[in-house]
This record gives structure tokens, C-alpha cells and sequence, in this order.
């Protein structure tokens, strides 16, 4: 049998190189060969930081009993979704249509042609929970292929008809003011107003929804959204869902109170929640906000930046296939640790019970209420990280995907500009320099990398516009006109080969190898939909270089999904904050002069009071490859701050008190 995943670049397929399952990787291949023997394919998707998925590999794709049967009845093919998020989109609203979820790994059967007819997600080895174990599903899909294939056809075409119909264009729906009031109203409406966040149990961190309110705070004065925002971003970081030890977001909490966390941590969940909260703190003034904001790109420097100094994508939730296994604590072994005083008092300010929070009396470490004695806690922080680091530690999945190496490209620039940390802006000067070298070839991207080689898969459009996104933030900290001149070609490219004419954009380009439909999918999800990133994008690049172009560009694309909007505010957190940047402005702000105290007390108070959306530029006036100093001329020798909105701009101010003037009535 053929390893064919040997010499794969994802991880996750690498865990599978071994099984006795006859894996193939997503080609023509995989399909020729359905075709030649005239069986269904296999289809599982999954990534290397899922649970469930690795449960399912240890007691199905790595016994051989199983995999003989899989072997002779199909052609397995196996796909990393976080690589190819095109063809688990696709096969993703197909599972949702026919069972009324998904989730990973995610189980399809499909035709030679790639038509979806039946689908699920974890199937168990035994029959339980009403599902049926994978070996008699397996044997009734083989049964149905060979004596009733006329009705796995008609399902197919059904199914592909149906997910045609779902993927094509919506009406356009402008979003307004009033439409943005109308939003806010149903997203509060929703808020768990003890535990924060929106609905109940799992909980994810809505990063891109408290962004939205954040804008709207900032646009109407609705306190109830900042109060929203401010409960929300409290109890997650004060909950176990946030790693108090050494900082960083797990994926989602289990239950409605942020306590028991899945415990993977995902690169894009902490590059949108660093940003959420650094805006928070630029608002608020926060200290707990500006601690989450350090500990989390302490995280993400030590734990998930590569020799090359990209990021990569995740670290398991499981460690030697026991989930959590690193990150919980008894109070024995607190008091083993710390001695009988100091491990007591880490326990009760930890949360750290007998009966446990957790599995088998372990408890997941919650912070709840700052500590009395922030010098003993800081101690003793550090000794119960250096214990952890000394027990097996969980794998992490080190491919570096170039949509959420744009999320943290963005996160670090913004939150480092917000914070005065230059060093995180360099890091996120550093990746940069890794996507342009290794990612972008010949103009076009490629999504995925590992050890500082790219793969095969071609940059579906969250990669060109989270990327163009992170280096717009980049090019604003550090004033480096490369990085305006990528973002503009980046955005270039996407609105040439990813618009459908309408307005709107499908997530793969004109030349993308065809599926069974081209995947168009405008709801903002874990992460931002490629849509909505795009549509903030190009504002902002509008609002940078004066082209009026693509401000009309990113309206057509938010009335685009402006359908979403209505119905579904809080599946379009990232269309709303666009929507709000539209209504305000966005505010240009161009901090021209020489370089010095009074151009950086200038900089520095543009940043902190300009609301969230603002674009600002800082440099020499009329400095080259930089439109928004251009005839941006000093004052009396000095720096001068002009500020704009569309066409109408202020009289320019040179001090900081003015400007706080100006931009409290902006």
C-alpha cells in the first residue's frame, strides 16, 4: 500500500501516514482511481488540533479490520481543512444541510464526480448515541453503491442542486445607521448578562461581535454596548478558557461560564481576540485589558512563532491523547508544589478544588478576582509555569497559513502602535517579511507553508484579504511604504479574480481547480468570512491612498451581505465593524513632520483617541509611495495633524490638546 501522505506539508495528514487506511490526498488522482475501480470516495476531513478527531483515527482509521473494509470499498481520501478551506466549505454546508450540524471530522460520502450523498460527522466504533458504529455505516454505503445506485445518484444531484441554490448571490441590502442600531439591538439582546458573551453553552470567543460593539460605542455613545464588551472580555480572561499561566485563548468553553475550556489554542482566535482587547484598552484605559494584551503576545512569541518567524497554526487539545492533560491542576499538587501556605493560597484564589472543575479532580485554573498580593501571585505564576513545562506538552501543528499569519500581522501592529511596544510591531514586521518571501509567488498566493517551504494549495481570498488587512495595520505602525504597496496588489488581484460581478466574491479565484460549486460563504465565523475581511481591507486601503474607488467597492460588498446583517447579526460581526467604520468615515488622520518628541506625543494621542476604524499616517510630509501626506505640509516648521472625513477635512493642529479637540468631535 502507498503512504501517500508521507510527504505531505499538514501535519494533520502526517498523523494519518501511517494507518492502515489506503489514504489519498485531495487530486484527479484520488478521483481517476474512484472512477477505474467504480467506488464511492471516503471523504474525512479534520485538523491536527482536533479531539474528536483523533479519537476517531485511533479507533477506526488505525484498526485493520476497518481499514480492509474502507480499503475495498472505497478511495479514501483525506483533507486538512485548515489547508483547503474550499473544499470543506463545501462538503461542510452539505453535512449541515443533510443532518442539521457539522463539526470535525467531518465524514462525506461523494460520487466519482465529487457530489456529495451522505454525510456526519464522529461516527462511533460501536453504535451509541442513535448513531450507527463507522463499520455498519461503511457496509450500508457499500451496499447502497452496488445494488442501489440509481438513488445514490438522484441524492446527489439533489443535495449539489441544493448547495448550488444555497451559494448563489443574495439581494443587496444596504447597512446604514439605522440598520447598524438594529444589529446592536439584536446582538444585546442575546448577551448573558452574569457570565458575558452570547447565548449559551459551548461558548466561543465573539471577538469579531465586540469589535462591532466596540465601533458602535464609539459612533452612538450606546453604553450598553461597551458595557456588553467590557463584561464579555472580563469573564473570558478572567475564566479558564484563558491559559492564566502563560496567557492565550483556548478554542471555545464547554460550558456557558468560560470555566471548562477545549483546550486546543488556535493561532486565529488569539490574533482576533489581541486585537479586541488592545482596542478595549485604547478605550477604556483597562490595566486588565492591557495585561491580557501582554500576556497573549507573550503566547503567541514563545509558544507559536516558528525558527522563520512566521506563526504557526495551532497547539492540540490533547497531550499524549489525554485532553488537558497539561494545563490542569489538583490541590495536591499544588500543595506539593508551592509548600502548605503558598499552595492553599494559590487553590483558593485559583479555584482549585477537591471535587475539581474538570475531569477525574482536576480543576482548569480560573483567575476571577484580582489577587490581594499581586507580588505573590507574580511568584508564584512563575514557578507553576516553569512546573508545567516540565510535563509533556501538547503537539502543535507548525504549517503557517497566510490568512492568519495576516490576522496576527495585523494584531501585532495594531496592539503594538495602541501599547507603545515597537517589539511587537517588529514581530510583525518579521512574519511579513516571511509571507512575502515564501507565500507569495509570481503575484499570487500560496496558503500554506511548513519548515519555510510552501505547499501546494493555492490562497483562497480570506488569505489575500487578512493579509492586506494585517499589512495595512503594519504599513500604519511602521510608516514602511512596501507594505502599503503589497496590500494594494494584494487587493489588486483579489477584486480581479475573486468577484462575481455583483458586488460580492466568491473564496476561490477564477483559476482555482473546479469543485462541485465554487464556495461562496459570507458569514463571519471563527474567523472573519474572506468577503467581510476583504470589504474592511479595502476601505481601509481606499482611506490610505484617496482612492474613492474602493470605498464604493467595500459598500457594494457590504450590501452584499447585507441580508446576512438582518437576519443574523452575530454570524457578521466583521461585516458590522465595516459597516461602522463606513458611517463614521472612516477618519483619516495625517500626523506630517519632522521626526521628534512633538511628532511622537502627536502620534501617540492620534492613536489613542482616534476611534477604532480611523486610518492614520505618520511620516514626512509629501514622503514617497505615502498618498495621505501628501500635500500635508508642516506648520511653523513643525509637525501638523489633518484630519479628514471623505471630503471635508479640519483646520490642521499642532498640539495634542487641539487635536483632542478635534477628534472628540469627530
Amino acid at each position: 500500500m502507498a503512504n501517500r501522505l508521507s510527504t505531505a506539508t499538514s501535519p494533520y495528514l502526517l498523523q494519518h501516514a501511517d494507518n492502515p487506511v489506503d489514504w489519498w490526498e485531495w487530486s484527479e488522482e484520488a478521483f481517476a482511481e474512484a472512477r477505474r475501480r467504480d467506488v464511492p470516495i471516503l471523504l474525512s476531513v479534520g485538523y491536527a488540533a482536533c479531539h474528536w478527531c483523533h479519537v476517531m483515527a485511533h479507533e477506526s482509521f488505525e484498526d485493520q479490520a476497518t481499514a480492509d473494509l474502507v480499503n475495498e470499498n472505497f478511495v479514501a481520501i483525506k483533507v486538512d481543512r485548515e489547508e483547503r478551506p474550499d473544499i470543506d466549505s463545501v462538503y461542510m454546508a452539505a453535512t449541515q444541510a443533510l443532518t442539521g450540524h457539522g463539526g470535525w471530522p467531518m465524514t462525506v460520502f461523494i460520487t466519482e464526480s465529487g457530489e456529495p450523498f451522505y454525510a456526519g460527522t464522529y461516527f462511533p466504533p460501536a453504535p451509541r448515541h442513535g448513531l450507527p458504529s463507522f463499520v455498519q455505516l461503511l457496509t450500508a454505503i457499500a451496499d447502497t453503491w452496488t445494488n442501489r445506485r440509481e438513488s445514490v445518484h438522484q441524492a446527489a444531484g439533489e443535495i449539489t442542486g441544493s448547495l448550488q441554490q444555497m451559494s448563489a448571490a443574495l439581494n443587496p441590502v444596504p447597512v446604514g445607521p439605522t440598520e447598524l442600531d438594529t444589529a446592536a439591538a439584536a446582538v444585546l439582546s442575546a448577551l448573558d448578562h452574569r457570565s458575558g458573551g452570547f447565548g449559551g453553552a459551548p461558548k466561543f470567543p465573539p471577538s469579531m461581535t465586540i469589535d462591532f460593539l466596540l465601533r458602535h460605542y464609539e459612533r452612538t455613545g450606546n453604553q450598553a454596548a461597551l458595557d456588553a464588551a467590557t463584561l464579555t472580555l472580563e469573564a473570558m480572561g478572567r475564566g479558564g478558557i484563558y491559559d492564566q499561566l502563560v496567557g492565550g485563548f483556548a478554542r471555545y468553553s464547554v460550558d456557558s461560564d468560560w470555566v471548562v475550556p477545549h483546550f486546543e489554542k488556535m493561532l486565529y482566535d488569539n490574533a482576533l481576540l489581541l486585537r479586541v482587547y488592545a482596542q478595549h484598552a485604547r478605550i477604556t484605559g483597562s490595566a486588565f485589558s492591557i495585561r491580557i494584551c501582554q500576556e497573549t503576545v507573550e503566547f503567541l512569541l514563545s509558544d507559536l512563532r516558528t525558527e522563520q518567524g512566521a506563526f504557526a497554526s495551532s497547539l492540540d487539545a490533547d497531550t499524549n491523547g489525554v485532553e488537558g492533560l497539561t494545563a490542569v491542576w489538583t490541590p495536591d499538587q499544588l500543595l506539593e508544589l508551592l509548600g502548605p501556605e503558598d499552595g492553599a493560597w494559590a487553590a483558593a484564589l485559583l479555584r482549585v478544588t477537591p471535587a475539581g472543575t474538570f475531569e477525574h479532580g482536576s480543576s482548569v485554573l480560573q483567575l476571577l478576582q484580582d489577587p490581594i498580593d499581586p507580588a505573590r501571585w507574580s511568584v508564584l505564576r512563575r514557578g507553576m509555569a516553569a512546573s508545567r513545562a516540565t510535563r509533556p506538552q501538547p503537539d502543535r501543528d507548525d504549517k503557517v497559513i497566510a490568512s492568519w499569519n495576516g490576522l496576527v500581522i495585523g494584531a501585532l501592529a495594531e496592539a503594538g502602535a495602541i501599547l507603545n511596544r515597537p517589539d511587537w510591531v517588529a514581530a510583525a514586521e518579521t512574519a511579513a517579511d516571511f509571507l512575502a518571501r515564501v507565500h507569495l509567488v509570481e503575484g499570487s498566493l500560496i496558503r500554506s507553508s511548513r519548515d519555510g517551504l510552501s505547499g501546494d494549495a493555492a490562497g483562497v481570498l480570506s488569505d489575500y484579504a487578512d493579509l492586506a488587512d494585517g499589512l495595512l495595520a503594519l504599513y500604519q505602525a511602521t510608516g514602511t511604504a512596501r507594505w502599503l504597496t503589497m496590500a494594494e496588489d494584494l487587493l489588486g488581484t483579489a477584486r480581479r479574480r475573486f468577484a462575481d460581478g455583483k458586488g460580492g466574491y466568491f473564496d476561490t479565484a477564477d483559476d482555482a481547480a473546479p469543485l462541485v460549486i465554487r464556495p461562496r460563504d459570507p458569514t463571519d465565523g471563527a474567523t472573519p468570512s474572506g468577503a467581510s475581511a476583504l470589504a474592511g481591507a479595502i476601505l481601509t486601503c481606499g482611506a490610505l491612498t484617496g482612492d474613492g474607488g474602493m470605498r464604493q467597492a467595500a459598500e457594494e460588498a457590504v450590501a452584499s451581505a447585507g441580508a446576512v446583517v438582518a437576519m443574523h447579526p452575530r454570524s457578521a460581526g466583521r461585516w458590522l465593524a465595516v459597516a461602522e467604520a463606513l458611517a463614521r468615515g472612516p477618519l483619516q488622520i495625517a500626523v506630517a513632520g519632522p521626526a521628534g518628541r512633538t511628532r511622537d506625543e502627536l502620534a501617540q494621542a492620534a492613536r489613542r483617541l482616534a476611534p477604532t476604524g480611523s486610518v492614520i499616517d505618520i511620516g514626512q510630509p509629501d514622503a514617497p509611495g505615502r498618498p495621505l501626506l501628501a500635500d500635508r505640509p508642516e506648520i511653523n516648521g513643525g509637525p501638523a495633524v489633518y484630519v479628514c472625513r471623505g471630503f471635508v477635512c479640519d483646520r490642521p493642529v499642532t498640539t495634542v490638546d487641539d487635536l483632542t479637540e478635534v477628534l472628540s468631535r469627530s
